[in-house]
């Protein structure tokens, strides 16, 4: 006789996904605030929009992953920093256009749901919404046997923030001489780690671990701290790409940033990296943030100013350029 099937059967167990999201409904609810609307039969996470403070009010959204780091937390079974990750990639991009984040929501997908791992995993996505200072309003978890191996799963993220049209920081307003400040990343944040597995073996990597899994600086309360008070021109986080691509982002056409090596702290994470692959300055500088996180170009006036703010607040802080003149190239490093 031919056996029943069923979708737990095939590998779906809707009843442990639903055990899952009571377990984790606490963590959740931690985060919000007045503003998330609690609708029970609701299919999508409801947030009020601020009524105060805003006569032009644009939304800013961001999507973004956490990538092969994943692959690193399986391997050393630490999974309760992965979801800060998350969070810090996508809040710390809209920063960019000086817009404060209102609302995040996760997507896990795994090939079973293992509930011991995912509520670390959501142990860091709660973590994180809390430095950012937004609501976690919904997510989903789908397990997908097939096209998952049994232990893997992956990691999606969605923040929208908010900003006032007129004070949307896009770089327009860069000039010759402004300067460049780097804040200091906590460590490889969640970009080159296709390229860490292949400089370091299993041993080396169990090793690392406290370095390699140090989770993403959030940035959100020191720069907009720091936007208040600074004429701010253009902020860039520094992730795949790093200072070729993500920090010339927002300059306006013509212009160039020159950056000077040795003005900062390179942890030694990037040394040994670098000496161990045999890997070019260019290359390292296009794929690892180099121990600079997050990027602000302001006045050339108040660039002391602003490094000392961010000192005050516990964020090392570094000028570490500043805007000259080349239409040929965009960089000079």
């Amino acid at each position: 006789m031919k056996k029943r099937l069923s979708y737990k059967s095939s590998g779906v167990d809707i009843r442990k996904a639903n055990a899952f999201v009571r377990a984790i409904k606490a963590g959740v609810s931690s985060t919000q605030g007045r503003a998330t609307l609690r609708r029970p039969g609701a299919f999508g996470g409801l947030f009020a929009l601020p009524s105060r403070g805003y006569r032009d009010p644009i939304l800013v959204s961001s999507t973004d992953g956490v990538g092969t780091k994943l692959l690193i937390a399986k391997a050393l079974n630490r999974h309760n920093t992965v979801g800060i990750d998350l969070v810090a990639m996508n809040v710390n991009d809209i920063l960019c256009t000086g817009a404060r984040p209102l609302f995040f929501l996760d997507y896990i997908a795994c090939g079973t749901l293992r509930a011991s791992v995912l509520k670390e995993v959501m142990k860091g996505i709660v973590k994180g919404c809390r430095q950012a200072g937004c609501s976690l309003i919904g997510g989903e978890t789908a397990e997908m046997p097939g096209m998952y191996r049994r232990d893997d799963y992956d990691l999606a993220g969605f923040a929208v923030g908010i900003v006032e049209k007129k004070k949307i920081i896009d770089g327009s307003r860069i000039r010759v001489g402004d300067a460049v400040i780097g804040l200091a990343s906590s460590g490889l944040h969640s970009n080159g780690f296709s390229l860490v597995r292949k400089v370091f073996n299993s041993r080396q990597i169990k090793a690392l671990s406290r370095d390699l899994l140090r989770p993403t600086r959030i940035y959100v309360d020191e720069v907009l701290g720091a936007a208040a008070r600074f004429s701010i021109k253009g902020m860039a986080h520094i992730t795949g790409g790093a200072f070729y691509e993500k920090l010339t982002k927002v300059l306006p056409r013509g212009k160039c940033f020159r950056i000077r090596k040795g003005s900062w702290d390179v942890p030694p994470l990037f040394e040994k990296i670098q000496q161990q692959g045999r890997i070019s300055d260019p290359e390292m500088f296009r794929t690892f943030n180099m121990g600079i996180g997050f990027c602000c170009v302001v006045l050339p006036e108040e660039a002391d100013k602003a490094r000392r703010f961010f000192k005050e607040r516990g964020l090392r802080a570094y000028v570490i350029g500043e805007v000259v003149n080349r239409s040929q190239r965009k960089i000079l490093l």
